[in-house]
């Protein structure tokens, strides 16, 4: 009886090892199949391709002298501006300019019937004459009378009376002088004539009708638009800039361009600087005058003024198109071109003329920042030089050497 019951005890230990081998084998490749995946994902990680180059323009920035200038709006104005009237009434009997012509001081405009004037002048010349006659008669009668003193011929009151007579007739004769003038320079203001050189414009009286001294018309108006002068505010905070300038005696700087942006329409010099501030508005009126000889500025016409106060010397510039910015501030991406990867550089921005921005501190001359292509970037970035226009790579590839080279 107790070989059996052996034999069966052994029986059922066989039977649990066997199971447990099966068991630790089904979890042995459960493990095995889990861990695979995980391993393969692994090694794929590893063998991953680097990122993508994205391809950029780049340049260097320079260091160079850009000047100091403050800016405004202006209006351009005659330098001198003048309505041409009659000083004397008349019918208007031929005008001799043609409407925007060019004219010269002293050239004649307008021609009114000189015919009442000249009568005038004749009547006074006529007068004169007499009066000349009376006094040569009373003179010569005076010298009889200081003869006939001497001989007591005559009294001393005769030859008194004939003293004041000469006298008056001297008087006479010197009124009859003012007068004479006064009829020639009113038959001379029937010529009209320019009182500056300038451009004149419509004719404002056509021949045939009765001009006056008192219309406010006039004839026609003269503005010398070469030279010319522009008028433009500045802040008030300017003035004090614009003085310490001055202090070197020297002319200031003006350059007039155009509303819309370009180049320059005329360089000229400041004239005047008011002598006072405008409390309604915080600003200071300042001139300026340009030679014009090309009639690049019109009277009337709208420019923006650039006022030149100095020059900064040697200082960093890059092209406004790699001046980038955020709610943080102004900054550009710098590139590092030993590992080809960008970064975020934040810069203190002085200001921005003719499209190139001017670097207060930040980035020094020589180093490499970025001019188009930043929308695709970011800090650590790979990038590769492409030229300006040029598609970025697709591929993680290095560019070709042509493009790599390209501005460096």
């Amino acid at each position: 009886m107790t070989r059996p019951a052996m034999t069966m005890t052994f029986s059922r230990h066989r039977t649990t090892w066997a199971l447990v081998a099966v068991a630790v084998a089904v979890l042995g490749v459960g493990l095995w199949s889990v861990e695979r995946p995980a391993q393969a994902a692994d090694d794929s990680k590893g063998k991953r391709p680097p990122e993508a180059a994205v391809g950029v323009v780049t340049v260097l920035a320079k260091a160079q002298d850009v000047p100091i200038f403050r800016s405004g709006i202006g209006t351009v104005a005659p330098n001198y501006s003048v309505t041409v009237k009659a000083r004397v009434d008349g019918q208007l009997d031929k005008v001799g300019f043609t409407e925007g012509q060019d004219v010269k001081k002293g050239q004649m405009l307008a021609q009114l019937d000189p015919r009442t004037l000249q009568a005038q002048l004749l009547q006074a010349q006529a007068a004169r004459a007499k009066d000349q006659a009376t006094l040569a008669n009373a003179r010569i009668d005076l010298k009889r009378y200081e003869t006939l003193i001497t001989q007591d011929a005559a009294t001393q009151q005769q030859l008194d009376t004939q003293k004041a007579l000469v006298g008056q007739l001297e008087a006479a004769v010197k009124a009859d002088d003012a007068a004479v003038n006064y009829a020639q320079v009113q038959l001379g203001f029937t010529t009209i004539t320019a009182p500056i050189s300038g451009r004149v414009g419509a004719r404002l009286v056509d021949p045939g009708n009765i001009v006056h001294a008192t219309d406010t018309t006039g004839v026609v108006v003269i503005n010398q638009i070469d030279p010319i002068s522009v008028l433009f505010t500045l802040p008030d905070d300017a003035v004090q800039d614009t003085i310490h300038a001055l202090d070197g005696h020297k002319p200031l700087q003006v350059l007039a361009l155009p509303r819309e942006g370009g180049e320059a329409l005329a360089t000229g010099t400041l004239t005047l600087l008011n002598n006072q501030i405008d409390t309604s508005t915080g600003t200071v009126q300042l001139k300026a005058t340009f030679p014009n000889q090309q009639h690049n500025l019109w009277p009337g016409q709208f420019v923006n003024v650039r006022l030149v106060l100095g020059e900064r010397a040697k200082a960093v510039t890059v092209p406004e198109a790699a001046i980038q910015r955020s709610q943080t501030g102004v900054y550009v991406y710098v590139e590092d071109e030993a590992t080809q990867t960008v970064k975020n550089q934040p810069v203190g921005l002085i200001q921005i003329q003719d499209g190139i921005a001017v670097i207060g501190s930040g980035i020094a001359a020589g180093q490499r920042v970025v001019v188009d292509g930043q929308y695709k970037l970011k800090p650590g970035s790979r990038v590769a030089e492409v030229a300006r226009g040029a598609s970025a790579p697709a591929s993680g590839g290095a560019a070709s050497p042509s493009a790599s080279g390209a501005g460096k």
